[in-house]
This record gives structure tokens, sequence and C-alpha cells, in this order.
């Protein structure tokens, strides 16, 4: 005769977060942990070969630039020259359109794409998948990076963070997690796998969605303008890569989103 055992209820994660998502900040905490371990050369040389400069994608796609530039730079002091002329003669580096967003300035910078990245990337990554999910993150990055370069072309301080990335999960998030009905941010199973994709239209008529929109790209604007400590080596906000994120993000939902597809 076998001893009856009582159920015991699963325990709930510590982190009730996907996979990819707990993996990427987990990923951007070593890398920064990294820098800090290792010496002030050797972390210059990581902003040289891996933080994005707009200047050198303007001499990569319009060489004639590059006096414009050493002139702009020489306008700010002779140190600026300097830099100017190391980075550019290190060539376009086009992977620095993505590697700029696992760099960070700060425990502060970091800490809060974290908290941006736990937040919205939840929903999106149990929506899309891992794959699409980094997809999205990517191009993202990539269209923030782009976005700040039509604002600074002869800009040569370097950019670090992943906020034009993050920007573009928190636009898809936007997409399914504010309409009637939704719990907050769709963080129960099920939810934000399922739910029904807004179109434009639709989230141009929602209370909710243009109220987090309307205060994101307020705040973004306010903050950049301001030149708010937070992520660039000169002390400013990109708040133009976010803003370019942010419109890839959102545009890019309905290509990528594999709810829709079935439905269709």
């Amino acid at each position: 005769m076998n001893a009856f055992t009582p159920h015991r209820p699963a325990r709930e994660p510590m982190v009730n977060a996907p996979l990819a998502v707990v993996l990427l900040i987990g990923l951007l905490v070593v890398i920064h942990i990294a820098r800090l371990a290792i010496s002030e050369e050797a972390d210059f040389r990581v902003l040289v070969d891996f933080a994005f400069v707009p200047a050198r994608l303007t001499v990569a796609v319009l060489p004639s630039a590059l006096d414009t530039i050493l002139a702009a730079a020489a306008a700010r002091g002779s140190q600026h020259v300097l830099l100017a002329q190391l980075l550019l003669q290190e060539g376009a580096k086009p992977w620095t359109l993505i590697t700029h967003a696992f760099l960070h300035g700060s425990w502060t910078h970091l800490i809060f794409n974290a908290l941006w990245l736990l937040a919205f990337g939840s929903p999106v990554a149990r929506r899309f998948g891992t794959v699409r999910f980094f997809v999205l993150l990517a191009i993202c990055a990539v269209v923030g990076a782009v976005f700040y370069t039509l604002f600074n072309p002869y800009g040569t301080i370097p950019m670090i963070g992943a906020s034009g990335a993050i920007s573009g999960v928190m636009a898809a998030a936007c997409r399914f997690v504010f309409q009637p009905g939704m719990p907050w941010l769709a963080h129960q199973p099920g939810m934000a796998e399922y739910a029904q994709a807004q179109s434009w239209r639709e989230i141009m008529t929602d209370r909710r969605a243009m109220s987090f929109i309307a205060v994101w790209f307020g705040v973004n604007i306010v903050f950049g303008l301001a030149a708010s400590p937070l992520g660039l080596a000169d002390g400013g906000i990109a708040w133009e890569a976010h803003i370019g994120g942010f419109v890839a993000g959102f545009l890019l939902f309905p290509l990528l989103d594999p709810a829709s597809r079935r439905r269709r």
C-alpha cells in the first residue's frame, strides 16, 4: 500500500521573465563588470573598437565631409581634434552600429536600461520568441544609431548604451499591452502570446497607449535638450537614438509579430 503524498504547489520563479531577457541583462552586467576590471587604457580601446561614432558613418558615406568634421572638432578644442583623428583613422567599424548597445556609461545607466528591458522586453520576448526578439533589438539598435547620426553627422563623441534598442522593444510592446482589459504589461502567462495587436489607428484612440507614448517622447526630448548625465561619454542623452529605435520598433512590429501572422 503506497503512502499518500500531498501535492506541493510549484514554486514561483524568482524572476518572472523570459530566459532571453534574463540572459541579455546578465550579459550586459558581465560586460560592464569586465570593463571596470580592466585598465583605463584597455577600456578606452574597447570604446574605440565597439562604441558608435557618428562621424565614422558620415565619412564612410560622404568622404568629403572629413575636413568639416575635423573643423567642428577643432572648434571644441585641441583634445577633440586628437580624438577625432584617432577615431576616424580606425575606419568605419560597421559592427559598432550594434555593439554600442552592449556598453554602458555607468551602473545607473545600466540599471535603468535593465529595468526597462525587464518590464517591456518580457512581454515582447514571450510573444516573439527568442530569435525574433533579438532581431528586433538588433534592427532598432542600428536604426537608432543611424537616426542619431542624422542629427549629429559630425559628432566624434562615442555613443554607448542599449537605450535605442530597448526603445524599439517598448514601442513593440505598445502595440498590444495597453489595450482595454489587458493586465499591466501583459505579464500573466499566455496574455502576451495571444493578445490581439492594435493597429496604429486603434492606438491613436487608446488613452493608455497615447498617454504613455506622449510622456515617453516628452521625457526624452526634455532630458535630451537638458543634457542630463545618463549615458553618453560627454554627459548627454542620445535622445535621437531613442526616438529612432522607438519608431523602428513600432513599424517593425507587424512584420515580426508571429501572432499576427498566425491570424492572417
